[in-house]
């Protein structure tokens, strides 16, 4: 059977995502696909537009014929961590044999020609590598130039955009892992840029979709959703801020250092500033630097909120996990019994699979329910943690 893994978030899905899903099923020829969806909380270290269950079920209505979650300490991440964290749950299913992703330029070839020269671990590399995010460059780019000064020569546009950073940490992931699973670039529809805030017609980007539910003119958006979203869209954004400021405030410095990438003393940075700054928006504008992004001052102040430790997340990078069902098909139950049977991991489908964890899997779980609760705080709604939804 040819089962197809897609990474994302869904915040929230539309028609690009779609086009996804029929691209796998009709143009790569996948019998089955299965989605692993970030939770309540975002990459961006926001809120979901619409809860896990929610997006879950807009998934398999689309298509989809298994949801899992990807645990909060991974979705909540940086673009590597994020990454590892998804390949290592679709690797630990045993079943998923490829993944598709959405990307601006690049195929197949090119995405693992420069993942694996990305994944130098030479001293030469290395010490290139650290001279080169010493000047203030991303990650992603300080390794690009690391690259270029070691001979290799490699188009640029492979790190030009999110996506394709995107594609270039699941490639590296699934290289690190020697895993087995094979990579399908899929080159994205229309002309939306991941992060424009501008509505197109038709396929537009989420950020322009979540720009205009913030307006509440959620109207303007019925051509740009399949109707199933389109209805369970309601008010954004909640109120969020004031729980994360009075987490800041009460956080020592000690305890925010501990953050991943909180580092080079940002936790005094961001300390220092929250003092004169009670309005999230304004202090991670004053926080953030061309060094320290919007998105990463974004993640480290969500972590603090959640008490997601740097050291928890590398924990769960090497230790066993589990795979938390969020939403099935109700013809794919099969898809379900080849998981439960192949796995080298607990499948959570019922809150008595939870007895199945231990130790570092455990604590990463109860990230995920404490998530779903401050989730619940904020929305006013409560949202039951242990279902599994069967559309």
């Amino acid at each position: 059977m040819k089962i197809c893994g897609i990474i994302a978030e869904y915040n929230p899905f539309h028609l690009g995502h779609l086009s996804q899903i029929d691209y796998v099923k009709n143009v790569l020829g996948a019998e089955k696909v299965v989605v692993l969806l970030s939770g309540n909380f975002t990459q961006r270290g926001e809120v979901a537009l619409l809860d896990k269950f929610t997006r879950a079920k807009h998934a398999v209505i689309a298509g989809a014929d298994l949801v899992i979650e990807l645990p909060t300490v991974f979705a909540t991440a940086n673009a590597e961590i994020f990454a590892k964290g998804a390949v290592k749950i679709f690797d630990s299913l045993k079943v998923v044999d490829s993944i598709c992703f959405g990307v601006e330029s690049g195929d197949e070839q090119d995405y693992i020609e420069l993942a694996t020269a990305m994944n130098d671990e030479s001293k030469e590399f290395k010490k290139i590598l650290k001279e080169k995010l010493d000047g203030g460059v991303s990650l992603a780019k300080a390794k690009f130039e690391t690259i270029k000064a070691l001979g290799k020569d490699f188009d640029e546009k492979l790190i030009a955009s999110p996506n394709n950073i995107l594609g270039l940490e699941y490639t590296k992931a699934i290289l690190s892992l020697k895993s087995d699973i094979k990579i399908y670039p899929m080159q994205r529809c229309g002309d939306a840029d991941h992060n424009d805030k501008a509505l197109k017609k038709g396929i537009t980007s989420a950020t322009s979709i979540r720009e205009v539910v913030k307006t509440g003119k959620i109207k303007k958006l019925k051509k740009n959703l399949p109707k199933y979203v389109f209805s369970d869209l309601s008010t954004y954004p909640f109120d969020f801020e004031k729980l994360c400021l009075s987490s800041l405030i009460t956080a020592s410095t000690n305890d925010m250092a501990k953050i991943l990438d909180c580092t080079e003393g940002l936790e005094n940075r961001i300390k220092a500033l929250v003092k004169d700054n009670l309005n999230l928006a304004q202090l991670v504008e004053k926080v953030s630097t061309k060094r320290y992004t919007k998105t990463r001052i974004q993640r480290i102040i969500l972590s603090n909120l959640l008490g997601i430790e740097s050291s928890l997340v590398f924990d769960c990078l090497e230790s066993p996990l589990y795979a938390k069902i969020l939403a099935i098909n109700s013809q794919s139950k099969d898809l379900l019994t080849l998981v439960s049977n192949n796995a080298n991991c607990p499948i959570i489908s019922r809150k008595s699979d939870e007895s199945l964890l231990k130790k570092k899997a455990l604590i990463c779980y109860e990230k995920d329910l404490l998530s779903t609760e401050i989730f619940s705080l904020i929305v006013d709604k409560k949202i039951n943690h242990h279902q599994m939804l069967i559309i």
